[in-house]
């Protein structure tokens, strides 16, 4: 299992990791198999969705500021209510395909690691097994 070390520098930020799991993937040898990436952390998230355009990333940081403001009736104590929800939305965890040793992505799509409480030092786990 390879660790990916992400310094964020703001309280909600969204990092596109897709370089750094494509070298995870190279480096494990996989050629046939599924590659899981997770994130061991309440108030961050891991999703798959388009990294061309950085607008894409402010829209969804945008409304799930919308949707989930980070002050609100909550009853949380550390004033981190909405990175805890927020990061349940997203999920901690995405599951890809490598075929031929690369991973299978759409032609837009990227790895995106989602921060929700930082800045901070945050973790992402990535694993390659083959399909045999």
């Amino acid at each position: 299992m390879k660790i990916i070390s992400i310094n964020t520098t703001a309280r909600t930020q969204m990092v596109d990791i897709t370089s750094e799991i494509k070298k995870a993937v190279s480096e494990s040898g996989v050629k046939d198999g599924l590659c899981f990436v997770f994130t061991p952390h309440t108030t961050a998230g891991v999703t798959i969705n388009e990294n061309a355009d950085e607008d894409v990333k402010i829209d969804i940081i945008n409304t799930l500021n919308k949707l989930i403001p980070q002050r609100g009736d909550y009853r949380h104590a550390e004033g981190n209510s909405d990175a805890h929800l927020k990061a349940s939305l997203i999920g901690s965890s995405v599951m890809l395909a490598i075929e031929k040793g690369e991973l299978v992505l759409g032609t837009w799509q990227g790895i995106i690691f989602c921060e929700f409480d930082g800045p901070r030092q945050r973790k992402v786990f990535v694993k390659c097994v083959n399909s045999e």
